[in-house]
């Protein structure tokens, strides 16, 4: 089925899965105007050391973003996302703590961690059988794909594991919503600096963390979540040696 580009807060990813989950997590439901979207590997959700390779991330045709020279912390590699024909889309860097599901929010336990995800801005996309047009990539996806990431790092403390599916579920379509309505009340005004120029970001807070996306001069969106750092003094730029993150 053909369908039109526009914007949208999806780019056929999944959200983050839990890394010691027990069960399967559920797959978010995807809009009608998606159902043509190939599904792509995870972005947002850390991996094995073995499996920190930098492979996809040189096989991007866009530049990567992470916090620039003023954070002198840990960084980390986690993964990549990619189209049905192989083509990269996205991916994110890590600063900071490596996060765990059952972090800060039901542990107590301090966890300062910085997420920036980078989408390759598209504003037409192939469907895999090269019959139809996707939606455009857009803030909106960097958004989506910032605040399903922060879910899998959160717990509430008073849940039983045996109901966090559940609750993952419809938080994540939450996070979809929220991503559809940059311009709504749940969303503020927050400029930061890109590449050394101040640049306007969408920016929400909640009790498990700060996400926010917005646009670069250099042909990507970027989304970024975090827990127990301040996005108020972050900055980002272009990643000059993916060396730094493994």
């Amino acid at each position: 089925m053909e369908t039109t580009s526009t914007s949208s807060s999806r780019v056929g990813a999944q959200p983050a899965e839990a890394p010691d989950a027990t069960t399967p997590q559920p797959e978010p439901p995807e809009p009608a105007a998606q159902s043509g979207a190939a599904r792509t590997t995870d972005a947002t959700a850390p991996v094995p050391a073995a499996r920190r390779a930098a492979e996809g991330y040189l096989r991007a045709e866009f530049p990567w973003y992470g916090l620039d020279g003023a954070f002198t912390g840990p960084r980390w590699l986690m993964q990549v996302g990619t189209g049905a024909d192989g083509t990269v889309e996205h991916g994110s860097t890590g600063h900071g703590d490596e996060p765990s599901v059952r972090g800060e929010i039901a542990t107590g336990e301090k966890e300062r961690f910085a997420v920036v995800v980078t989408v390759a801005s598209n504003p037409l996309r192939r469907s895999g059988d090269g019959t139809g047009v996707l939606e455009a990539t857009s803030v909106s996806s960097a958004a989506w794909l910032a605040g399903s990431g922060l879910l899998a790092y959160s717990w509430p403390p008073q849940m039983d594991h045996s109901l966090r599916d559940d609750w993952l579920d419809q938080q994540t379509e939450a996070a979809w919503e929220l991503a559809d309505d940059l311009a709504g009340p749940d969303w503020s005004t927050l400029s930061l600096p890109v590449d050394g120029e101040p640049t306007p970001f969408h920016y929400r807070e909640s009790e498990f963390g700060w996400v926010l996306a917005g646009s670069t001069g250099s042909g990507v969106h970027l989304g970024a979540y975090g827990r127990g750092m301040s996005a108020y003094g972050l900055g980002f730029s272009a990643i000059a040696d993916l060396g730094a993150y493994e």
